[in-house]
């Protein structure tokens, strides 16, 4: 059966090659393997359909939605406004202010292309105005919108989790020290940066104003707090968590401030079903081909290799880090979750590696990899709000990989900073 699979990958690169999208190439790939390999046709459909039926994954459109909603409703705007009060008096306030409410964003979509379309839209044209040249304003905003998806919730970690079979909750706990590291290393660089460049900075606003700010911010900001104080409590799990956060949206849209009405709905929703569709379609297919290669025994086979290859379980980390680097610049971050996880993983327990600890790895990498060229969809996103050349934006995002690695480095090399606080409050 190995012989057989490695007989129909070809087929699947060669399909990615002539521009067959990936989630029809992996299907493809899984048809011609049930053919091949003799067995009933109907079980890629049945594969398919199992993958669908799951519980946490109902998370992932209500998450979409939620983040929608958010957007069309005004309440980037003061995020972003109550942001630039707190930390827009610092030197580089608006680089302070970018990073600080892609933290708080990242309590409400859990996607970084969700935070660099949205909110970076409004953080690109507010550095602009403020005489920030476009390259700066541009890589700032994509190297903060990769908190998005550490922070939870999260749309990777909800997919990860699923397909791991590891606690969503976990990661989501997890997530939250090497998002505030990710956070306070960027904010270092810019300190750095604004100096160098001698960037403008607001006057302090005064107590009554930042009072005014927070008030105007502070049913938005209350979200992170529901969703995360929610899951602590063990009141609800993350997928119900996602429809809590999401019924709370249309809430403070329709009723709180008012900036949405329920004949924006249905066009939301229509944004939401063909996100979810590309996603599902990702995930589908991916559980079909993933069936395929545990009939081939793929996992069991490559596994050792690595055991043997690594030695130890650092010398296995950095293997992986480098690979899901590289990866991450050629390939979207959910295809390659959902290709690599089902290879990785079983390597990853059999040296003792903690599952939480080496999904945020795995997560952490390949949101890296959303900001890095050529293939970096963050960058796309950013360059065109900017309106500046993709080339450009490589050029001006490297500086800003520097701390997004240093925080890569610690929770590799600490498992502490992503196990901690999943066992403090989960009990383990």
């Amino acid at each position: 059966m190995s012989t057989l699979m490695l007989q129909i990958l070809p087929v699947w690169f060669i399909a990615l090659l002539m521009g067959v999208p990936l989630f029809v190439s992996m299907g493809l790939a899984a048809i011609a393997f049930a053919v091949f390999g003799g067995f009933p046709l109907g079980i890629v459909p049945q594969k398919i359909a199992q993958s669908a039926n799951s519980f946490p994954l109902l998370a992932a459109p209500l998450f979409i939605l939620m983040g929608n909603i958010m957007n069309s409703a005004g309440i980037t705007d003061r995020i972003f406004a109550f942001a630039t009060a707190c930390v827009g008096w610092l030197r580089g306030g608006l680089c302070h202010a970018n990073i600080l409410a892609s933290v708080i964003f990242a309590g409400m979509s859990g996607s970084a292309v969700a935070d660099a379309g949205g909110v970076g839209t409004l953080e690109i044209k507010a550095m602009q105005d403020e005489g920030y040249d476009p390259e700066t304003a541009a890589a700032i905003t994509a190297a903060s919108a990769t908190i998005g998806p550490i922070i939870p919730p999260s749309l990777p970690m909800v997919i990860y989790g699923v397909s791991a079979d590891v606690s969503i909750g976990g990661l989501f706990l997890a997530g939250v020290i090497p998002g505030l590291l990710m956070a306070g290393a960027l904010m270092a660089m810019v300190v750095y940066v604004a100096r160098k460049k001698d960037l403008p900075r607001h006057p302090f606003p005064g107590a009554a104003q930042l009072w005014v700010a927070y008030k105007e911010a502070h049913w938005a900001l209350m979200t992170p707090a529901i969703l995360f104080g929610g899951m602590m409590a063990g009141i609800f799990t993350p997928t119900e968590a996602a429809a809590v956060a999401t019924a709370y949206a249309i809430v403070l849209g329709l009723f709180v401030y008012r900036s949405f009405s329920l004949n924006d709905l249905p066009e939301l929703v229509v944004q939401t079903v063909e996100t979810t569709g590309v996603v599902l379609a990702l995930v589908m297919s991916a559980a079909a081909l993933g069936w395929c290669l545990s009939i081939s025994r793929i996992p069991q086979t490559v596994g050792p290799m690595l055991v043997d290859l690594a030695g130890n379980p650092l010398v296995f980390l950095l293997i992986v880090n480098l690979l899901l680097l590289f990866v991450g610049c050629f390939m979207e971050a959910l295809a390659a979750m959902l290709i690599l996880i089902p290879i990785l993983t079983p390597a990853a327990s059999q040296f003792g590696i903690d599952p939480v600890q080496f999904g945020l790895i795995f997560v952490l990498n390949l949101m890296i990899g959303t900001i890095t060229p050529p293939v970096g969809v963050v960058l796309f996103v950013t360059s065109k709000i900017a309106k500046i050349s993709f080339e450009a934006m490589s050029r001006a995002i490297v500086p800003w990989l520097l701390p997004l690695l240093a925080v890569l480095v610690a929770i590799t090399l600490w498992p502490p900073l992503t196990t901690w606080l999943p066992n403090l409050v989960l009990g383990k």
